[in-house]
């Protein structure tokens, strides 16, 4: 055992220059105000810890060497000392007051999620984000984008490995952003470092945060709960834009909606469906039932010859829109468009010696949902 803790030890300070550039021993200063109240709150208590060490380590270093036994020291014995007694009670509770007062008035501003100028509803999902604004009506889901190569060790990984994303959190610089978290499934927890944002998403419950980044940039962050097998799987990427940047990607939004329900109208080839439903399958499902469609033995069940890929398209549909009671199958009837289910149950039930040759169309979707809600 200590020989592997040496070579273990030698391997680490042989580490390339790379691999140690992440390496830290103090929070990141952030870059918000926030952050940095959280920041200068941390080294203040850091430094009176340090002085509180130093005081008490040099109190007991100096009685040991000024009475020790050689020097033929004898203990002092004493009784309700009252000077000795109100010192130790008067200056902890003088120290405690010092920490705990700047401490109140920097979580009174965590807190303060008044006069916010925009509310997004953050739900988390085993393993990706949901996004709402409540104000607009944008709402979509942010899934790891990192290539499965790289994931497999099969392609070099990029600096941002698991922390990009297909569509990323969009926020308005220099405006108050107020966040509701909740949770679909299991608790999450939502953290992004450099906005000193770190709360708990819990089924059934609603926290809040907020925001307010001064500038535009790009800032990332992951899930910080252990939330399942795939929890590091989970990343966050917020985008901050300009005010005149973040209005043009709010009129995006409504026009891509528009090509979306133009997409479900239009007639699709079983290709174009195989090629855009592999890719929501490597995105969506392959987490699960793996990129290959089989599944994990005991926890998800493989695609591979399964009895839905066997049975009826309306039995598969059904499976994919609304999930399964009791399992950790989600619903992706708000997850994916009905062109996106298309593709993805299309390719399902065409994928990995699965011929069953079904073509599934975006207005079978859309005809499923509405019967599931009674139109």
């Amino acid at each position: 055992m200590n020989a592997l803790c040496v070579v273990s030890a030698l391997l680490l300070f042989a580490a390339p220059p790379g691999a140690e550039a992440a390496w830290t021993l103090n929070l990141p200063t952030g870059s918000t105000a926030i952050s940095l109240a959280v920041y200068d709150l941390h080294m203040l208590i850091f430094w009176i810890c340090v002085l509180i060490g130093i005081a008490v380590f040099g109190v007991m270093g100096w009685s040991i060497y000024r009475h020790r036994r050689s020097k033929g020291a004898i203990a002092h014995e004493f009784h309700e000392n009252t000077r000795l007694e109100i010192a130790w009670t008067v200056i902890p509770l003088l120290v405690l007051l010092g920490m705990a007062i700047p401490a109140a008035g920097t979580l009174v501003k965590m807190y303060d999620t008044d006069d916010a100028a925009l509310t997004i509803r953050i739900t988390g999902y085993q393993w990706k984000w949901r996004y709402t604004y409540l104000e607009d009506d944008i709402d979509f889901f942010s899934n790891l984008s990192t290539p499965d190569e790289q994931i497999q060790n099969k392609a070099a990984k990029t600096e941002h490995y698991l922390l990009e994303v297909d569509r990323p959190l969009v926020i308005p610089a220099g405006k108050k952003v107020r966040f509701l978290l909740t949770a679909n499934d299991v608790i999450h927890s939502w953290w992004v470092p450099a906005l000193a944002v770190k709360k708990d998403a819990i089924p059934g419950y609603i926290n809040e945060a907020w925001t307010l980044v001064p500038e535009p940039g790009l800032f990332r962050g992951q899930c910080a709960e252990l939330c399942g097998r795939n929890h590091g799987f989970m990343p966050i990427v917020v985008e901050v834009k300009s005010d005149a940047d973040y209005r043009q990607w709010v009129a995006d939004q409504g026009s891509a909606k528009a090509a979306e329900a133009k997409a479900a109208a239009r007639a699709w080839s079983k290709d174009e469906l195989m090629a855009s439903g592999e890719q929501l399958y490597l995105r969506n499902c392959a987490a699960c039932h793996q990129a290959n469609g089989t599944g994990i033995a005991n926890v998800f069940p493989a695609l591979k010859g399964s009895p839905v890929i066997a049975g009826s398209v309306d039995q598969h549909i059904d499976v994919v829109l609304f999930g399964r009671s009791g399992s950790a199958m989600q619903a992706f009837a708000d997850q994916l468009s009905p062109a996106e289910l298309a593709a993805v149950i299309t390719y399902e039930r065409n994928a990995w010696g699965n011929t069953r040759g079904d073509l599934v169309l975006p207005a079978q979707i859309s005809a499923a949902q509405k019967k599931a809600a009674g139109q």
